[in-house]
């Protein structure tokens, strides 16, 4: 059985601990949900188990469809065993349907279903507040060569077509959502971090009812119920 040892990282959302397996992370998700690159931060009781389980559910999914990633197995609700990353200091996001920041850029009503899937790169900083960049600044920056970026590309479209496709059987509409990518101790880049209700937005499909973050970005409800929803739908389907 796997060990838990040292401390390794800890972020807004989850902590990284060595084990004693070479190459292998132990992932624990917390109760707590930030805003405004963690300016706003808030305990939520609940929220470690459901993120992490929901994560583990959608991982599998997408292994069971051929699209790698860090994911190993679930320790328990609110762990799971992870695959050691670099992680690419990019934050890659795919929209389907206007929503948010893409909205409120480009003057495009909430909710328009756009003509295919939209691409944007975000410069993991939050110095910088993650700023919008293009595949030049990545290989400006030394963040990823450009057959790497190609490979993130086409991967991240993957991504997109297995989800919309994953939460369309249980009748949610995927808006938009934010992943991750590291590079593996062989080069390989794979999926990392995790996919939830606080990476994705989720409407109910009868409804338009707001399945995800953005019930607590937007103070329009409470986070635990909503995410709770998207996990029962899931184990279920």
């Amino acid at each position: 059985m796997v060990e838990k040892r040292e401390l390794l990282y800890e972020g807004k959302a989850k902590k990284l601990f060595v084990t004693d397996e070479m190459g292998h992370l132990w992932v624990e998700y917390l109760d707590q949900a930030t805003a405004l690159n963690g300016a706003r931060k808030d305990e939520v009781l609940g929220k470690a188990e459901l993120n992490n389980q929901i994560t583990s559910i959608i991982f599998e999914e997408l292994a069971s469809k051929g699209i790698a990633s860090h994911f190993i197995r679930k320790l328990s609700n609110n762990e799971q065993l992870v695959a050691q990353v670099k992680i690419i200091p990019l934050e890659v996001v795919v929209r389907n349907f206007a929503a948010g920041s893409f909205s409120k850029r480009l003057a495009v009503e909430e909710g328009k279903k756009l003509k295919s899937p939209v691409l944007e790169f975000y410069y993991k900083d939050d110095a910088l507040d993650d700023p919008f960049i293009n595949d030049d600044h990545v290989k400006l920056l030394g963040i990823a060569e450009e057959e790497e970026i190609a490979a993130i590309k086409t991967a991240a479209y993957a991504v997109n077509a297995a989800l919309i496709e994953l939460f369309d059987e249980i009748g949610i509409r995927l808006i938009d959502f934010k992943i991750e990518f590291g590079r593996a101790a062989d080069g390989s880049i794979l999926l990392a971090d995790e996919i939830s209700p606080d990476t994705c937005r989720l409407w109910d499909k009868e409804t338009n009812d707001h399945l995800d973050k953005d019930v607590y970005r937007r103070g329009i409800g409470d986070i635990v119920p909503v995410y709770q929803e998207v996990f029962s739908r899931l184990k279920n389907k």
